[in-house]
């Protein structure tokens, strides 16, 4: 089994509830387990600004699937939600990311490790500090270290 750390994002269609749904999806993937899960952030759009917030959460799960495999799988999920790639940084029903999988590094067409932009986004970092706050990001610091520099983005815990 392997640690791995999904990051969850949504801004339509009841963006609260896509994201709850989500952590229960993760929990019935295939040869996974979920094993921790983040409180839900609110955070202002990055790139597309005219869009509504997101509420974003990282989820930390436990699986015997290959990086490729969980792709595929949280490509899955964000289908049965409705997501449609228009543009890049376009609103979105649900968005799910693999940030992380355990210490690996990997760079494919379709999937890159650690997740190319995680170190610079204060909606990714401090979900995944809360639940795993001695993290290191391959190849960078602690994600603790890196939310440090992303100090300047307003992302708020909710309810």
């Amino acid at each position: 089994m392997t640690l791995a750390y999904v990051g969850i994002g949504s801004n339509l269609e009841r963006p609260r509830e896509q994201v709850l749904q989500a952590f229960e999806e993760l929990g019935r993937i295939p040869a996974t387990r979920l094993t921790r899960k983040s409180s839900l952030y609110r955070s202002a759009p990055m790139g597309n600004a005219d869009q509504p917030d997101f509420v974003n959460a990282v989820a930390e799960i436990d699986t015997a699937l290959s990086p490729t495999e969980i792709l595929l799988q949280l490509k899955n999920i964000e289908t049965r939600h409705g997501r449609i790639r228009s543009f890049p940084n376009a609103p979105r029903t649900l968005d799910l990311d693999l940030l992380l999988y355990e210490k690996e590094a990997l760079a494919s067409e379709n999937l890159t490790l650690p997740h190319p932009r995680m170190h610079e986004r204060a909606f990714v970092l401090k979900p995944l500090v809360e639940i795993a706050p001695d993290i290191t990001v391959p190849g960078r610091k602690t994600a603790k270290e890196l939310l440090k520099n992303c100090a300047k983005q307003d992302v708020q815990r909710i309810a």
